[in-house]
């Protein structure tokens, strides 16, 4: 078994499948737990188990939650998050320039 983490960011409240209520925008870690593939000429693993720590607020301010997730799942909150922050940013103030590459 082999435990890898990340971060991902949520610049909007977002929902995850299986869990109710809004989570708020913010940094996430993200746990991604795999087992190496036996029998096989090269080293592979396989994912297990995806989980995504959740800190909790309010009366449960200081707890921290592993929520179990399945990569489609997380893709798709991020996905929805990143087409969210598209729409509101659709002025000129918020484009950057191109770079030059001459």
């Amino acid at each position: 078994m082999r435990s890898t983490r990340s971060t991902v960011t949520f610049s909007s409240p977002f929902t995850l499948s299986g869990y109710p209520g809004d989570l708020p925008a913010g940094d996430y870690e993200v746990l991604v737990e795999e087992e190496l593939l036996q029998g096989l000429s090269f080293e592979a693993y396989r994912r297990t188990a995806t989980y995504l720590t959740v800190r909790g607020s309010g009366n449960h301010a200081g707890r921290t939650e592993l929520r179990a997730i399945s990569e489609n799942d997380l893709k798709e909150a991020l996905s929805q998050d990143q087409a969210a922050a598209d729409t509101n940013n659709h002025s000129d103030a918020a484009l950057s320039p191109q770079e030059d590459g001459t």
